[in-house]
């Protein structure tokens, strides 16, 4: 299967996801519309909304819970990109200002909250406490992963196990949500729940290794933001980590220079990209990306014989060409 036909499967319940969402956006209180409107109608793939749709019918649930809470997850995910912003000073959003750079902290902050409290009270009117109950834990674990990222902000003594730890709760977590959720909304068996909740961890930390890549590999253009915007907000992802470990004294010592800056002042942006790319560092996160998109495929593969199970094991492989 290809992409367009995966999500071709759930296109007509994403319509009606966009629907909900503009319709949320549109009747917000007006101080938080604007930004709202803003950013929810800022392009993205819809991956965790599809993600959800995708896991339901797998389970064989089709129905209205389905929409309401693929735009649940859409909502946290927005409210988590608007504070991350803010908390980054990060100027450029999918090629667009951020929300925190055309209104501020303190009204993107608001909005933000108003964001997880309108994802709540629409999860509460599903009346299914299993699904509050799994919403709840992957936002613990999403501020978590904030909070574990600020404490190793600028450090440079950042492990493998740090980083992996940082991006299952900051993006796995969700991904694990939203299949998750979808086995709760068909009501298949715990075996079969906790598998496809595997199923989206693995697949959420392809998603956040390619990520990790792109930083490095990828335009400003494609990114929509700048190169190399993680390193220059103190934050040290896998590919350095790897660089570093691989002896290359020069690349600490560079890494450490721009930590301390706080910009690419006395180091340019392209001297740690080849030192990264040399290293064979990239190499290795493509490896680890690709192990966790076939874990993915295993949790699930062999389990359910429809259409839907087959696009579920084409999301990975359309995970990993992202960076293409």
């Amino acid at each position: 299967m290809t992409a367009k036909e995966v999500f071709d499967l759930v296109r007509d319940d994403l319509a009606l996801v966009e629907r909900e969402l503009a319709s949320e956006s549109t009747a917000a209180f007006e101080p938080v519309s604007e930004i709202c409107s803003y950013l929810l109608g800022g392009g993205g793939k819809r991956l965790r909304p599809a993600l959800l749709l995708l896991s339901a019918r797998y389970a064989g649930y089709r129905g209205e819970s389905a929409v309401r809470l693929a735009a649940v997850v859409e909502l946290i995910h927005s409210a988590t990109l608007i504070h991350d912003d803010v908390i980054d000073s990060a100027d450029k959003r999918r090629g667009r200002p951020s929300a925190n750079s055309r209104w501020g902290n303190h009204r993107s902050v608001l909005a933000g909250d108003w964001l997880y409290m309108l994802a709540f009270q629409i999860a509460l009117e599903q009346r299914n406490f299993r699904t509050l109950d799994v919403l709840i834990e992957l936002t613990k674990k999403m501020v978590e992963g904030e909070l574990i990222q600020l404490a190793k902000l600028g450090k440079l003594d950042v492990t493998e196990d740090d980083a992996l730890q940082l991006a299952t709760c900051k993006t796995a977590c969700l991904f694990s949500g939203c299949a998750r959720l979808g086995g709760i909304l068909g009501g298949i068996s715990d075996t079969e729940e906790k598998a496809l909740a595997e199923y989206g961890r693995c697949a959420g930390l392809a998603f956040q290794l390619v990520d990790d890549l792109l930083d490095f590999t990828a335009s400003a253009e494609q990114l929509g933001k700048p190169v190399l915007s993680d390193l220059k907000e103190g934050k040290v992802t896998l590919p350095l980590i790897y660089a570093i470990q691989n002896g290359h004294r020069e690349a600490r010592e560079l890494v450490q220079r721009v930590l301390a800056e706080k910009e690419f002042q006395s180091v340019r942006p392209e001297a740690i990209v080849a030192l990264v790319r040399d290293s064979g560092a990239l190499e290795r996160v493509r490896l680890l990306a690709l192990d966790y998109a076939d874990r993915a495929k295993t949790s699930i593969d062999g389990r359910v014989d429809s259409e839907f199970a087959r696009a579920l094991l084409t999301l990975p492989d359309f995970i990993l060409e992202r960076e293409n």
